[in-house]
């Protein structure tokens, strides 16, 4: 089902930005590193990406982010650290095509169950749905 392929490709995104390398959730980690970038995290108000020069980075604050703080976190600090992690920004981008497909599909799924389920109690849901397809083609 579409759905559980959404759900499932989503955790696969979610576990690889969880392991993204340079990513420290550690202040000891932080120590004696040169900071090269502060950038605003978007979407999480008071939140930053930390980039430091060696390509590692954290989220501030907490140093416990929820899950789309990674993605959205490699997303903004994509400029400071995509050249030095190339080979895993092509790994997630690849990972985000398939949740983003899956989502695709999900949807799709989720409107036609929906149509069947209603056909019997709208039966003009049928007639219209006949005239969107041919204003369609």
């Amino acid at each position: 089902m579409a759905v559980e392929e959404k759900w499932k490709a989503n955790q696969e995104k979610v576990a690889f930005t969880k392991q993204f390398p340079g990513l420290t959730l550690d202040w000891q980690t932080c120590t004696n590193k040169t900071v090269q970038a502060v950038v605003a995290l978007t979407g999480k108000q008071g939140a930053s990406v930390v980039v430091f020069t060696d390509g590692s980075f954290t989220i501030v604050p907490p140093l416990a982010p929820e899950a789309w703080e990674f993605g959205q976190a490699l997303l903004d600090a994509r400029a400071y650290l995509e050249s030095k992690h190339q080979t895993a920004y092509a790994e997630y981008d690849r990972l985000a095509q398939k949740d983003k497909d899956a989502l695709k599909s999900a949807r799709a799924d989720k409107i036609i169950g929906a149509i069947e389920n209603n056909l019997e109690q709208i039966p003009e849901l049928k007639d219209r749905l006949k005239a969107l397809v041919k204003e369609w083609t």
